[in-house]
């Protein structure tokens, strides 16, 4: 049974959501605002966080960034009533693994939190590094070497990285990289792996001569350039 932590100021909202999460086999713990989410994640830390962007002591997307920051692998997907544009692409610019507008289909937040949960107790399909050129990748710790420095990358981050350091200066197909890092298919419109490559690229940076590490090919998807 995993364990959600569920952090939303909609108390009506999360008690509908408990019920039907705990119907579907999910152990869920609700809290209302960001000290009590703070406090629940240190006693405990949950498999996954489902994390409202509004939140009467503070925002969701600040608690969002102190979560990377001292648990970049734990999934988090992010509920909530502003689903403008915009405001995706802020929560998946600052981490989380997926995002749902409210109100949401409970099947779909059920499906999507499977997948993530499905992805983060896969464990890596290669065992110690993977080694291109001057960077070094460890995809059990989820940590990137380049020279000196080290990057911590996310749960999906981390994914990304992996397939596209398996097979070097070759495109892999969006869908398929979604299907790895997301563990589902991209729907219309849907800019969730772009978002997640664009942390990535960030994250890592170029090589020393300044060529982009990630490259896409139009139509064909993405691959690291060596």
């Amino acid at each position: 049974m995993s364990d959600l932590l569920l952090i939303d100021d909609d108390q009506e909202l999360c008690e509908l959501l408990v019920a039907w999460l705990t119907q579907e086999g999910f152990h869920v713990r609700a809290c209302h605002d960001g000290v009590s989410a703070r406090a629940a994640l240190a006693a405990t830390p949950p498999a996954a966080v489902v994390l409202d962007v509004m939140l009467p002591d503070g925002s969701g997307l600040e608690l969002l960034k102190r979560l990377r920051s001292e648990h970049p692998e734990l999934p988090v997907l992010m509920l909530s009533a502003r689903g403008e544009p915009l405001d995706r692409i802020i929560g998946l610019e600052l981490g989380a693994d997926d995002y749902l507008a409210k109100p949401c289909d409970p099947r779909e937040l059920t499906a999507r939190l499977r997948a993530v949960l499905r992805r983060s107790s896969q464990p890596p399909s290669v065992s110690g590094q993977l080694e291109v050129g001057d960077l070094c990748f460890s995809p059990a710790r989820g940590v990137v070497n380049i020279g000196n420095h080290e990057v911590f990358l996310t749960l999906s981050e981390g994914r990304i990285l992996e397939a596209l350091l398996r097979q070097p200066g070759e495109p892999l197909d969006k869908q398929e990289l979604a299907q790895l890092a997301l563990g589902r298919k991209l729907t219309l419109y849907d800019r969730s792996l772009d978002m997640h490559v664009s942390n990535l690229r960030k994250k890592i940076g170029p090589h020393p001569d300044g060529r982009p590490r990630i490259l896409a090919l139009r139509s064909r998807g993405y691959y690291y350039a060596p």
